[in-house]
């Protein structure tokens, strides 16, 4: 499989580097990019609908798109090579979209777990609201939901926004997985060659836990694994019913 950049590729990876440029280059801090374009919680008085797409062309900072972009390059073309530039388009937004949808659905579980034990401790759900409207929380909340890391859980389901390409990427990951599943893949910080069919649901796996008990192995701690896990469930099941009705037409190694 060549390594000559494809057409979606390529401005995929132009349209994300321009956005780049352009969130830290007009205004301050980031803003107004952030505002606008980053996926916030959709009780947050900042959520728009079109961030459930602009989101997947924001990052955070440089070494955020780096790893990203690097990504979309080294699987993202082999990929395309297979399905061609409009189908592979269609896919990246959809493991996008799977990616933003299992993210928020598990920030409303975050989200109304915690509500519903601050106001069964007597906090008024009007006063929890307002604060959290104001990107702040009370710290004395973690008395009531038991430390201060969940209470930075419920209070960040609510206030930080999510960016990135990382969930569109991990549908990417996995078509490139199922269509090559014998090519041998190594962590940077692992130089031991690994088969893809194994590499990438043991990387699906660590996000699977880390999403689920708030620890990290190889990612920041901010990072949003379930939208990475959302990525790679989406690209599974486009994978799989693709090959049902299409399964003369691409090589399933």
């Amino acid at each position: 499989m060549g390594r000559q950049m494809t057409d979606a590729v390529k401005n995929l990876l132009i349209i994300n580097v321009l956005i780049f440029i352009g969130m830290v280059t007009i205004g301050s801090n980031n803003e107004p990019f952030m505002t606008w374009f980053a996926l916030y919680f959709p009780k947050n008085p900042s959520f728009q609908p079109w961030q459930i797409l602009t989101h997947m062309f924001m990052h955070g900072d440089i070494m955020h798109i780096l790893f990203n972009m690097f990504a979309l390059w080294m699987f993202g073309t082999a990929v395309e090579q297979v399905f061609g530039w409009k189908k592979f388009i269609i896919f990246y937004l959809l493991a996008g979209f799977g990616a933003a949808t299992l993210q928020i659905a598990f920030s409303y579980y975050q989200y109304n777990t915690g509500l519903a034990t601050l106001m069964e401790a007597g906090i008024s759900q009007s006063s929890i609201i307002e604060l959290l409207s104001t990107g702040q929380y009370d710290q004395n909340w973690s008395m009531v939901l038991g430390d201060i890391d969940k209470a930075k859980d419920f209070a960040g389901s609510f206030i930080s926004p999510m960016v990135g390409a990382s969930g569109a990427i991990m549908g990417i990951l996995v078509a490139y997985g199922m269509l090559y599943p014998n090519s041998e893949l190594m962590l940077i910080f692992l130089p031991i060659p690994i088969k893809a069919k194994y590499f990438i649901p043991g990387i699906i796996l660590l996000d699977l836990i880390s999403g689920l008990t708030g620890q990290s192995f190889f990612s920041p701690s901010n990072t949003a694994y379930m939208a990475h896990v959302g990525g790679a469930l989406t690209g599974f099941l486009l994978m799989y019913f693709w090959k049902k009705n299409e399964k003369d037409k691409y090589r399933w190694n």
